[in-house]
């Protein structure tokens, strides 16, 4: 099987009006932007968020830690009360008293509240 390059045009041959010349669109980009000095500074891109905040892991740990009493409401209406024994990225242990301790999916969780802001 040959080699094969990729080839990736240069985004500033596509900067400006379509309908502009590539020459004209290379002069304006030589020109110095304002206040700079004369140097040209390229536009920044936005930073993309993170894909993952940590958030939800945070707020599970903190729950775990205190033994909070917590009301899990699944999807169907069911609720669950108990605290978090543990967690992984697709469930949760939830421990109950005098009542067995349930593996419940993070898919079929609707949400979950403090017991006693019921």
């Amino acid at each position: 099987m040959p080699d094969r390059k990729l080839i990736r045009p240069n985004l500033r041959d596509y900067k400006g009006s379509p309908r502009e010349p590539r020459e004209a669109r290379e002069v304006k980009e030589e020109e110095p932007s304002g206040g700079t000095g004369g140097a040209f500074m390229p536009s920044r891109r936005k930073q993309v968020p993170p894909e993952q905040t940590n958030a939800e892991n945070f707020y599970y740990l903190k729950q775990m830690g205190a033994k909070t009493p917590l009301v899990v409401v699944l999807t169907d209406g069911e609720e669950i009360h108990g605290w978090i024994e543990w967690y992984d990225r697709d469930c949760l242990k939830i421990h109950r008293l005098n009542e067995s301790n349930l593996l419940v999916y993070k898919h079929c969780i609707k949400y979950i509240f403090k017991e006693r802001e019921a």
